[in-house]
């Protein structure tokens, strides 16, 4: 009788081990001093607090703020481009991006990179990019999971999710209530598409114009390809350092990530009863990219705007006695901001002028 183990089902717990093994120096760079290391073992463990001689970090009230995401059909850009390290990027920011909306300091994140078949070499290249995001975005990876799925995928595609954890002191949660007419709305620039909307992108330029990874557009520089897959931007050292700089004051009332739905939807979920905002659309310089697409694609402007970041990965709501002062300051981090519009009286909607 013929005998079957796991490696015939298409498993291979020793390339898995081996692979485990291989990557904890990566985790490790990313650790800070909350990080108590316990590699092997079944979960990650984390300080909340902690006191040293130099620098102390403890919370009154903490609240903690946790965000899950993927980075959609973009995977599909970095499968046809053969172009694994940036893709982790994305998805650690697709997480804390979010967390930090509420004004929260990223504490640590996990992934999820599941697979028919695992490829060490490529695994190697996704945890490269989500480590090198979670250094840019200040918190810890702190473990993560790599499931061999035979027959769920294609041998040579993997699916990516993250999961990111924050701590916010509770009278600095920032939700949007105090928002009111007369507010000014900043927006920091976006780095290009970041991971939304793909679905429409690759069916407009693979599909509808014949293009691929290799072809390039007049405006644009370098392939389609590489345009494409430029990573999400993380907006933590600039915010967060803002933050810090108005401890004793609530200058920013609201902030959205820019992501599906775009300016349209976002900017709504932090907006009270009462409360609408206008945005001007000559007030930021619109990634070449963008407008490629709508007329590749014959898109309807309202269409872009609801689906795409437009050039806006991120929008900050603000006293407008304070607007000049923070842009100069984030500009002064060489964030690119722009006063993008205002809150005006309305029932929670965005209107593009």
């Amino acid at each position: 009788m013929v005998k079957f183990n796991y490696k015939d089902a298409g498993v291979d717990i020793s390339a898995k081990s081996r692979f485990t093994t291989d990557i904890y120096q990566q985790l490790r760079r990313t650790f800070g001093p909350r990080v108590i290391e316990n590699p092997g073992g079944f979960g990650g463990l984390f300080s909340l607090n902690y006191n040293s001689k130099l620098f102390a970090k403890n919370y009154k009230y903490p609240v903690l703020v946790a965000s899950t995401d993927g980075v959609g059909t973009k995977l599909k850009i970095a499968f046809m481009m053969n172009k694994h390290d940036t893709i982790g990027i994305d998805l650690v920011a697709m997480c804390v991006n979010d967390i930090l909306v509420l004004g929260a300091e990223p504490l640590f994140f996990l992934d999820y990179m599941a697979s028919s078949r695992m490829i060490p070499e490529k695994m190697k290249e996704v945890l490269q990019g989500i480590a090198n995001g979670c250094c840019e975005a200040e918190c810890s990876l702190l473990g993560g999971e790599t499931p061999e799925m035979p027959g769920f995928y294609r041998d040579d595609e993997y699916d990516l999710a993250g999961f990111a954890v924050g701590v916010v002191e509770k009278k600095k949660i920032i939700n949007g209530e105090k928002i009111s007419p007369g507010d000014v709305v900043i927006g920091l620039g976006s780095s290009g598409l970041h991971s939304n909307g793909f679905s429409l992108v690759r069916k407009v330029l693979f599909e509808k114009a014949k293009l691929d990874v290799n072809s390039k557009i007049e405006s644009i520089n370098g392939t389609i390809g590489e345009e494409l897959l430029k990573p999400t931007k993380i907006y933590v050292k600039p915010i967060r350092s803002l933050l810090r700089h108005y401890k004793l004051k609530k200058v920013v009332k609201g902030m959205a990530h820019i992501t599906g739905g775009g300016l349209i939807d976002n900017i709504p979920r932090v907006l009270p009863s009462g409360c609408s905002v206008r945005i001007n659309k000559d007030t930021w310089p619109e990634p070449k990219i963008f407008r490629a697409i709508q007329e590749t694609g014959n898109i309807d402007e309202s269409e872009m705007y609801r689906v795409l970041n437009m050039g806006i990965g991120m929008v900050l709501i603000v006293s407008k006695y304070y607007a000049s002062s923070i842009i100069k300051k984030l500009k002064r981090r060489k964030e690119d901001a722009f006063i993008v519009g205002k809150v005006i009286k309305g029932n929670r909607k965005v209107e593009i002028v």
